[in-house]
């Protein structure tokens, strides 16, 4: 109860926005309560009117009884209206909420747990506690609106009303244990359904590189084999649960059976009269009504409290670790950085070791190096990509632990040698990094990007959708938008992560240009896959094994680091 309790708080932070609704539903269900209570002793006295020949009284607690009912459905219309307002906006408050949750974790906990577990909780589980105050109503309004027949079975014959509260008891236990258990097995299931998702996922996303690889049949045998294991895990589960439902299945028929008996036992021996063990007989429905609503109210509890710890992990679990910033603002970044013996590792392998480097505001700099190096993580380091680094790393003086996202994000661009184009307009993917972007300004991007046009061409033209991950366009025009969306930001430090590796030589020709347009404006870094793109940059820096070993400008490498001329060499050869 006391995790119910936590997890409820946590859910109403998010429920706020329809407080005026929640309680003009429970207003409601008070209503609905007082006509469910009545409903058992109006039906009992239609019945003794009945059989006693007393018709008038009969037609009468009729009306009575039609009146309540009218009056309760037109109640339970308003209720369900008001049902599914309140649902659908606590759903969005609370899945809006973990999206930005999930946004913030940082790359090192996305990584280790995958895309399959974020993606369960973010539409799963998110749905599952939606409803729980309605929910809770729900079963709180059955189980009072049907506790009125206890009350009729204490009026009318004690024996039964003991047999009642005795046979309650033992189907309250059996549930009891069939929830508990199912939900522990329920709790494994998931994190092995989380697994399932996240490869599902992956096989649509590389969708294309598996045909490309004929690897359609050992994907798809995987698959099947993940598949299966899933539902033997499920069978599992629910073959358990069958077990307790045939316990309680025999249980309600021996109950039943048992209550026909002393009703008529009862009436043999003059204990009750016959109008009243017709009464009894009617309400077993009601009785099972309640013991249901009692079983779905503790049913309810186990599976929101899995639910929702499973989203509040993620919003305050340590085990998940969000990504820090400080609180200092640059409203005008000059473009100025600096590493200062900085070392970094993946898992155990050590990228970058003691890297110390400068950048000057307005200068265009150059990283070359094998695969592996450290170019890439340099920039994802610059990025505060991730945060496990010793050393010192800074932007106009400040370190960027200091230093709150925006003055980060907000003033660095970094288009990847994959960028990521997601499944919107042209216009849309654009208006992703500025929300108030004009026709204008859109186009004139493009332009520099050398992309305008392609996209006019297009009969939908910039409202064109690019399918997932912009699957209707060719590599060279991903990495073409990407570098538009790039020009719309307009931030002071751009870095090129190969940026132009995926471009034929007349394109790659253009946007060289456009990235030339922009030199002494801003401050470029380039990561260079060809190094005749990189001939008229101020400084290039040479990195082997995480270090920078050499710098200087193209002629300069050439002549002083053998590295470097290695690279060039094997370039003009291919």
């Amino acid at each position: 109860m006391k995790e119910f309790k936590k997890n409820i708080k946590f859910v109403w932070r998010y429920s706020k926005s329809e407080k005026k609704r929640i309680i003009i539903y429970f207003i409601l269900s008070l209503f609905n309560i007082v006509t469910s209570i009545v409903y058992p002793f109006i039906s009992a006295k239609i019945i003794v009117n009945l059989t006693g020949n007393n018709i008038e009284q009969f037609i009468y607690m009729g009306g009575i009884l039609l009146s309540a009912y009218l009056i309760g459905d037109t109640v339970s219309y308003f209720k369900s209206k008001l049902y599914e307002k309140i649902f659908r906006q606590i759903y969005i408050n609370i899945q809006s909420n973990l999206g930005a949750e999930i946004l913030q974790l940082n790359n090192k906990t996305l990584e280790e747990n995958g895309s399959g577990m974020f993606i369960q909780r973010l539409v799963g589980d998110t749905r599952n506690i939606s409803s729980i105050f309605t929910d809770l109503n729900k079963y709180i309004n059955g189980v009072i609106s049907n506790i009125g027949v206890l009350g009729t079975y204490f009026i009318l014959s004690k024996a039964m009303f003991i047999f009642v509260l005795v046979t309650f008891t033992i189907r309250l236990l059996i549930e009891i244990l069939r929830i508990n258990t199912y939900n522990k097995n329920d709790k494994e299931y998931r994190k092995s359904n989380d697994a399932m998702t996240g490869f599902t996922s992956e096989i649509v996303r590389g969708a294309e590189d598996i045909k490309m690889l004929n690897g359609e049949e050992s994907f798809l045998k995987e698959l099947r084999n993940k598949f299966e294991k899933l539902n033997i895990e499920r069978y599992k589960m629910e073959n358990t649960n069958l077990s307790y439902l045939i316990v309680r299945w025999y249980w309600a028929n021996i109950s039943y059976f048992l209550m026909i008996l002393i009703i008529g036992l009862s009436i043999k021996s003059g204990s009750i009269t016959i109008a009243v063990g017709v009464v009894i007989f009617n309400f077993e429905n009601r009785y099972n009504n309640l013991v249901q609503n009692i079983i779905g109210f503790h049913e309810l509890m186990k599976k929101f409290n899995l639910s929702a710890t499973r989203i509040f992990d993620i919003f305050e679990d340590s085990k998940y670790e969000k990504e820090v910033f400080g609180e200092k603002h640059l409203s005008n970044v000059n473009g100025n950085f600096e590493f200062e013996n900085v070392s970094f590792k993946y898992d155990q392998n050590k990228v970058l070791k003691n890297c110390n480097l400068k950048v000057n505001a307005n200068e265009t700099v150059a990283f070359v190096g094998k695969s592996g190096a450290g170019k890439t993580t340099i920039f994802n380091l610059l990025c505060k990509m991730y945060d496990n680094y010793e050393g010192t790393i800074t932007i106009d003086g400040i370190n960027i632990k200091e230093l709150d996202k925006d003055s980060i994000r907000g003033n660095i661009t970094i288009v990847s040698q994959n960028p990521y184009i997601f499944n919107m307009s042209i216009k849309d993917n654009l208006r992703l990094v500025k929300q108030d972007l004009t026709d204008k300004e859109m186009k004139n991007a493009c332009k520099m990007a050398c992309l305008d046009d392609y996209i006019e061409s297009l009969p939908n033209k910039y409202d064109t959708i690019v399918g997932e991950g912009g699957i209707t366009l060719s590599g060279g025009q991903k990495q073409r938008l990407a570098i538009a969306r790039a020009f719309v930001q307009k931030t002071e430090i751009i870095l090129f992560d190969e940026a132009t590796s995926a471009l034929d030589n007349e394109t790659q020709a253009k946007i060289q240009q456009a990235i030339d347009n922009l030199q002494k404006e801003y401050t470029i870094l380039i990561i260079a896959h060809r190094l005749s793109t990189i001939q008229n940059v101020d400084r290039i820096l040479m990195l082997d094994d995480g270090q920078i070993i050499a710098e200087g400008n193209h002629r300069q490498l050439l002549k002083s680091c053998k590295q470097y001329k290695e690279l060039y060499d094997k370039e003009i050869l291919d």
